[in-house]
Parts: structure tokens; sequence; C-alpha cells
């Protein structure tokens, strides 16, 4: 059996910037980053998920030795995709990435050549591996009509949202390199119920009903997706070492979700369409 440890990735949005609608540490500190870094290592986490658009993630993560990980950014369409590689890569302090994304698809959608780009920059080795991060399932219909096949993709997928997965199983089949991000969605499923809006009325009950796992709901959240043979990587961000470490240990000794088969209406599973207050 795959050791479950080694399915994890971390997401590192909250080291360049305050992130989560649970997140109650604001943004992680550079010394909480090294540690959490150095542990990561001990216990085999080897891909770190960060972009440009995160703030000073990049910056933050190049002020260690990231040389056992594979680093994973993503790109907008702002300026020339070369120039946000170099620039990209001078603030993580490597050679190359092992993967690169657009992170608004429809980009490179409207705009093929992208891709012949990213291609070019794969073949001089600059990165690995090229694809695409997801937010909508319109967003992968439209890249796979263009017959483009990513060679990584991440896409959100969680305990409610399960929109991708015919199409994460059939890129799978492909060779591609199946990440997926927002297993705790954005924190929703330890927000205390009664703070919650009334926008949130359809999945109250079932929320309430998960934090009967307590202090153990992170890692069955997160088991719930590690054990889907699909996914090749489960990211998930963190804002202290101790977070991680509880994480890890309740994937371990955590009893399996059954699944999901309740229906959630996509206005809660897209935190793009939750309203701001």
């Amino acid at each position: 059996m795959t050791d479950p440890v080694s399915k994890i990735g971390l997401g590192t949005v909250q080291f360049g910037i305050p992130y989560g609608i649970s997140n109650k540490h604001g943004q992680t500190t550079e010394v909480e980053v090294n540690l959490i870094l150095n542990y990561a290592k001990e216990v085999g986490i080897d891909v770190l998920d960060t972009a440009s658009a995160y703030g000073t993630s990049e910056k933050v993560l190049g002020k260690n030795d990231l040389f056992d990980f594979k680093i994973v950014s993503k790109f907008l369409l702002q300026n020339s995709i070369s120039k946000q590689l170099k620039e990209s890569l001078q603030n993580l302090n490597v050679h190359s990435l092992y993967g690169y994304m657009a992170h608004r698809p429809m980009e490179v959608a409207d705009n093929p050549a992208v891709w012949n780009q990213l291609i070019q920059l794969k073949e001089q080795g600059r990165i690995k591996k090229i694809g695409f991060s997801f937010n909508e399932v319109h967003e992968i219909e439209n890249i796979l009509s263009l017959g483009i096949i990513p060679d990584i993709i991440q896409v959100p997928f969680n305990y409610f949202d399960n929109r991708f997965e015919p199409y994460i199983i059939d890129l799978k089949e492909q060779g591609c390199e199946i990440h997926i991000r927002s297993v705790f969605l954005q924190g929703l499923f330890f927000t205390e119920t009664t703070t919650l809006s009334s926008y949130f009325d359809e999945v109250k009950p079932i929320i309430v009903q998960l934090q009967n796992y307590g202090d153990k709901l992170p890692g069955v959240l997160l088991k719930y997706c590690i054990e889907k043979p699909f996914i090749d990587k489960v990211i998930f961000g963190i804002n202290t070492l101790e977070q991680l470490q509880k994480n890890i240990k309740n994937i371990l000794c955590s009893e399996s979700l059954s699944l999901n088969t309740i229906k959630i209406n996509n206005n809660i599973i897209i935190p793009s369409k939750w309203p701001r207050i």
C-alpha cells in the first residue's frame, strides 16, 4: 500500500499572504516556514506548490534549501511567460521548475500560441511538466477541446466537490499528473456553523456532522482524497508546523469517510462565488 504521506504536497499561499476563511494566524513567519520545510523533508513530502500571485511566497521559499523538493508554480499572462518564469526561478533560487501551470487556463485557450511557448521552455529544460490550474469544469473542457493534453494539472476536490472526477480519471489514464487542492474548502469545514451566514444553510448540517470528528477532521478530509487512486498529490496549506504534524498523525490513524452522495450547489463549493462580507 502506498505511504499516504507520499501523496501530500504543501500549498504555500499562506507563506506569502494571510489566506483562508478560518485562518486565525495570518501570514506564516519565515522562521515557521523553515521549520515546516525541514519537517516536510524528514517525513517524505516532496512537492511544494506556489505561484507568482501568492504575495511573497516564492521569495520566502527561496530563502530555504529547496534541493529535495519538486517545485510547482503558476503564471498569469500579464507579461511574457519567459520573463515570469525567470523571475520565479530567481525568487525561488532554483534553476528549473518541476511544474509550471497557467493560473487562468482561459488565457491560454484564447491565446493557443502560449502553449507552444510552454513547450519550448520545457524543451529547454527549464520546466519538466506544463499544465493548468483549473477552477471550473468549462475551463478543462475548453482546453481539452483544443487537443491539448497537459503533463500536470491541479483542480479543486474535496468531500463536497467532485466536479472534475471524470476528467481527471481520463487524464490520469493518459499519463497526466493529477494534483488536487481545496481539501478543506478554505477552512469552511472547520468553521463554527453559527458564525456562517444563511448563504451556507444547505451544508451546515453536514459540516456539523463532520465536526464530530473533532481535532481529527483535517486528517479525515485529507485521507478521503489521498485514498482516491486517480489522485497523485493532495495539496494543502498550513500556517504552523504543529498543524502539519497533527494532520499527518491524523491521516495515519483516521477512519475512512464514506462517499458523499449529496450533490452540493456550485455556489457553495466554489469559494469565488461566496458573498464578500
